[in-house]
């Protein structure tokens, strides 16, 4: 079955969709909607697709929607899509208040919806293989995750907790469960939040500190794990783990100890996060969905995080 897709939004992120869909086997683009009229009508005619203005005129052509546009927009585009389109792939964050996200959560359950959101670090190869190290892990005390990037013009209508801290709170929840507790500090630049810092206690009890940061020189994307009986060292961006084991003291009888470290480093497939995300997605709209896939209920719950952490700092309470 060949999947038909629309694509609202020809930003950045939109166009990377629209690249991976185009390479997909069962995938087919059938129309791309965005407000810049010569950017729709240039990819529109380089997919053999059709440039529209409004997305409701094709609704009965596609099976699923991809959802690229301005966060400000996501409700709305999902709720006039709901009634005709069952699948739906919507970009992080799944809208830009909590309320919205709630909406959404109880539309796509009314609506029986097919809903992914776009946290594509999830679908990572380096956390993947991460999860599947703290899933055997003795003991996971703490798991801490700085996302930082140069200051940047791209974005501009949310703070660094929609931008970036979003990601690793979601994967925060995603590998230590759900928090109990948010604790937080960070600073501000013209009214909105470039520097965020939180500690997120969950449930389980395991500890996640979470970073973010559009003022830093420097591009970080790394997860780092304390467990009793090694310490986990990821790098997203290179794609690496190291794991540094509990050391082992080794004495002979009557002779002089040592101590020995052992070191580790796991091989991470080199494939691309958003591949694999999209690959998820048309595999559930094709009724084989993943419990991994993050769904609205992820979405709003990440939202609902991101505004503990957001109402921590602007009260200077910690």
């Amino acid at each position: 079955m060949t999947v038909k897709f629309g694509v609202v939004g020809l930003g950045r992120m939109g166009l990377n969709h629209v690249r991976v869909l185009s390479l997909l086997k069962g995938a087919e683009i059938r129309f791309v909607c965005d407000s810049d009229i010569a950017v729709r009508e240039r990819i529109a005619s380089s997919l053999g697709a059709r440039g529209v203005d409004e997305i409701e005129e094709m609704f009965g052509e596609i099976h699923a929607l991809v959802i690229a546009s301005p966060t400000v927009t996501h409700a709305d585009y999902v709720t006039r899509a709901a009634d005709a389109v069952r699948n739906i792939f919507v970009e992080k964050p799944i809208a830009d208040t909590l309320e919205a996200a709630a909406d959404i959560e109880r539309l796509a359950s009314a609506k029986c919806l097919n809903l992914q959101v776009g946290f594509i670090e999830r679908f990572n190869p380096a956390v993947q293989q991460m999860k599947k190290v703290l899933d055997g892990s003795e003991h996971v005390v703490s798991v801490d995750f700085a996302r930082t990037n140069k200051i940047s013009a791209r974005i501009t209508d949310v703070d660094v907790i929609l931008d970036l801290m979003i990601h690793d709170v979601d994967l925060a929840m995603y590998l230590n469960g759900p928090v109990a507790h948010v604790a937080a500090h960070g600073i501000a630049s013209d009214g909105m939040i470039e520097f965020a810092s939180a500690v997120l206690t969950h449930e389980s009890g395991i500890f996640s500190r979470v970073l973010a940061s559009r003022i830093t020189e420097k591009k970080m994307r790394t997860i780092q794990a304390t467990c009793r009986e090694m310490f986990v060292d990821c790098d997203l961006l290179r794609k690496e783990i190291h794991i540094s084991r509990q050391s082992q003291v080794i004495q002979p009888e009557g002779g002089p100890y040592t101590i020995t470290a052992l070191e580790e480093t796991l091989e991470v497939q080199p494939h691309e996060a958003l591949l694999l995300e999209l690959q998820e997605f048309l595999e559930s709209c094709r009724g084989r969905r993943s419990s991994d896939a993050p769904g609205p209920r992820d979405g709003r719950a990440a939202i609902e995080i991101c505004d503990a952490v957001r109402a921590a700092i602007v009260s200077g309470t910690n």
